[in-house]
């Protein structure tokens, strides 16, 4: 990471890490706040409900990387620190409803976007995000901090550039003409392209199996 970072005329502090805790158990999540993390990634709405429950005592943040359905949006923003895989204005408008009937404040969120076109990736369309994100951005109970994007994971690396670039300036667009748009997050770039996510202004690169080794 620090070699990518500086090979892109970047600090290396300008990147952190998310290591993504989906399928490990419990107390590999020790390990991973005893060696400085200060934040998780889980998919699962009811695992990282089950972690929490388990280990109540342990200071780091969860994120929700995964696709949430509506439905588990008030137990998700119990379980959750910050919501990263907002994929629709319905989606966001049902947590800022369930936010405000609990009372509680403003919900760190990333909005996720997709920038390779596959239709098994979540997330709006890249071509007309910036009007979508600036009608999330005006839900009080949301504080949107960046975007989350996802690439193909049979990409080259000069389409992997291209759907990378195309998010950073898609957050640079939104930086630049939604009040209300915080944009200081964004987060792409996994166990097999975090080099190349880094090299077009990734903040956050999300690592599993080359960070935690091999799931259970």
């Amino acid at each position: 990471m620090a070699e990518a970072a500086i090979a892109a005329g970047r600090p290396p502090e300008s990147v952190s890490i998310l290591p993504v805790t989906k399928g490990f158990p419990s107390e590999k999540l020790r390990d991973i706040v005893d060696a400085g993390f200060q934040a998780v990634g889980e998919n699962r709405v009811g695992e990282a409900e089950a972690k929490r429950d388990l280990i109540p005592d342990l200071d780091v943040s969860y994120h929700m990387i995964g696709h949430l359905q509506r439905n588990k949006a008030a137990t998700a923003i119990r379980v959750f620190d910050r919501i990263d895989s907002v994929d629709s204005v319905r989606l966001a408008r049902r947590l800022d409803t369930v936010g405000a009937s609990s009372e509680r404040p403003a919900i760190p969120v990333l909005v996720q976007v997709n920038a390779s076109g596959e239709t098994s990736k979540g997330g709006l369309p890249i071509d007309d995000a910036v009007g979508t994100i600036r009608s999330i951005c005006e839900l009080d109970g949301l504080r949107v901090q960046g975007l989350m994007t996802m690439a193909p994971i049979d990409a080259d690396d000069r389409r992997l550039h291209e759907i990378f670039g195309s998010v950073r300036t898609c957050l640079e667009l939104c930086r630049e003409h939604i009040a209300g748009f915080e944009g200081s997050e964004l987060s792409m770039g996994m166990s097999g392209d975090f080099e190349i996510a880094i090299a077009e202004g990734a903040t956050q690169v999300r690592l599993g199996t080359v960070l935690l080794g091999e799931r259970r």
